[in-house]
């Protein structure tokens, strides 16, 4: 489960793409679709598991806290994720969203205005060095990614430090399914609001309904279903590493059915990338991070 729920995830993203440039899907219609739909099949899901739902609002604080983690978490990260595949491609796109790691590391380090450990110290070198192979493609006179899939990359990837930092306590007091599936509804009500996607004009064949269920009833849905349920059996540190398999699933299926251009440098870079999961695996087993983060797990796009 810890390791098909990633899959399922990085398969989403290669669809999504596949969506984008040949469907004449826009963003905002994919993002608004995706969250609305799995928001209620999350929250249903939680009803019957006698959860108290509604619960969470019962509190100022905890409802301030999630609509906090709606806006600059959940929504910021689906909208510059699917941003970042439309601008570029679904590999770059989701392995610079897993420099996250990185920015939490800088983020926390100044807030806590000390010089981050040796192994975190080597995390952000390297990620920063597998980045930089990754939009170069081994090249310092060009660029093999739009400059705006980069920018939108990397907004994906501090919109997942929001992401994780932003619902701890949430989760903690009432649990993953109530929470995501909240955030996932409200937000996509709001980008209901915001964009009208009802008022777009998309002409979907069979295929293309076809690949807008998959992203939403498996590739969100599922995905997190998944994950969530594998943390019952498995520790979250290890569940995480085996989340490694979303950016490269997302990789090697962009090499394979759309194209994305990739050489020796660029794979060196998604490895390198990659690497860093490990490495923060090694200083979480070594000695305690500055921030545990999120002890039920990490929660992907």
């Amino acid at each position: 489960m810890a390791s098909f729920g990633p899959f399922l995830w990085g398969s989403s993203g290669t669809v999504a793409q596949h969506l984008f440039e040949h469907a004449g899907v826009s963003v905002s219609w994919l993002t608004a679709v995706r969250m609305t739909f799995t928001g209620i099949v999350l929250l249903l899901l939680a009803a019957c598991l006698h959860d108290n739902i509604w619960s969470i609002f019962a509190d100022r604080r905890s409802a301030a806290r999630l609509l906090l983690f709606t806006v600059f978490g959940m929504t910021g990260v689906q909208l510059s994720y699917f941003m970042a595949i439309s601008t570029g491609n679904a590999a770059t796109a989701t392995i610079l969203q897993y420099l996250s790691p990185v920015m939490i590391i800088l983020l926390l380090s100044l807030r806590n205005l000390r010089l981050p450990r040796k192994l975190d110290a080597i995390s952000v070198i390297v990620a920063v060095a597998g980045t930089t192979l990754i939009v170069t493609q081994g090249r310092t006179d060009t660029l093999a990614v739009p400059p705006a899939g980069i920018i939108w990359g990397l907004l994906a990837a501090a919109g997942a430090v929001a992401y994780t930092l932003l619902p701890r306590e949430l989760l903690l007091r009432y649990g993953a399914l109530p929470v995501v599936g909240w955030s996932m509804l409200i937000g996509g009500l709001i980008t209901q609001a915001v964009f009208r996607p009802w008022a777009q004009r998309v002409q979907l064949d069979v295929p293309g309904a076809i690949e807008v269920a998959f992203v939403v009833v498996f590739g969100t849905a599922m995905a997190y279903l998944l994950y969530l349920q594998s943390l019952k059996y498995i520790e979250a540190t290890t569940a995480s590493i085996l989340g490694a398999i979303e950016p490269l699933t997302a990789a090697i299926l962009g090499f394979i059915f759309m194209g994305t251009s990739a050489n020796q440098y660029s794979v060196i870079g998604m490895v390198m990338v990659i690497a860093v999961t490990f490495i923060q695996f090694i200083a979480y087993r070594k000695s305690p991070p500055l921030h545990r983060g999120n002890e039920r797990g990490k929660l992907s796009p």
